[in-house]
């Protein structure tokens, strides 16, 4: 299976593609849509969804994983980042694919083996999973780990499926 993972955000959208063969994750891109503070928002949000459209179109993923909203302090950030996350989930839409969320403090759990791993816990223990040396940034490091959660919480989630026909 392959899954596109995405982290959502205004001014930084990390996506990565990640499949999973032999028990062994694979990492097969990855990187960050960048927005400018100083555009409006509406033309932030353009280029997000052109960005996770255009990688969407060539990544031949079988899903899409995304983050789901948290709490937060400000609730200008919640809305900010809410308009980031309904645009990437129009544009795994229109691709046709499911897409499944999952909180920071699973992916945390299920990447990083408690809840509350930091950000330099998870990237590390992300390299670590995908067996490669490269640092990725922040971002795309958060969609891998968001990837990666799906793929090993996905064989749970097909059973009652499969035994319903669907699968």
């Amino acid at each position: 299976m392959r899954v596109f993972g995405i982290d959502p955000g205004s001014t930084a959208t990390g996506y990565a593609v990640v499949e999973r063969s032999g028990g062994r994750f694979r990492l097969l891109v990855a990187g960050v849509i960048r927005t400018q503070t100083k555009d409006p928002v509406s033309e932030r949000l353009k280029t997000i969804y052109e960005g996770l459209q255009a990688q969407l179109m060539v990544a031949n993923a079988d899903c899409v994983a995304i983050e789901s909203i948290f709490r937060h302090r400000s609730s200008e950030s919640a809305i900010r980042l809410g308009q980031a996350r309904g645009v990437a989930l129009l544009a795994a839409s229109m691709n046709g694919l499911v897409v499944t969320d999952y909180n920071p403090m699973t992916v945390k759990k299920t990447v990083g083996g408690h809840g509350r791993a930091g950000k330099a816990d998870v990237a590390r223990l992300v390299a670590r999973l995908l067996g490669t040396d490269h640092k990725l940034a922040s971002d795309a490091s958060d969609a891998a780990a968001i990837a990666m959660t799906h793929l090993m919480h996905s064989p749970f989630q097909r059973r009652p499926m499969a035994r319903r026909g669907r699968i």
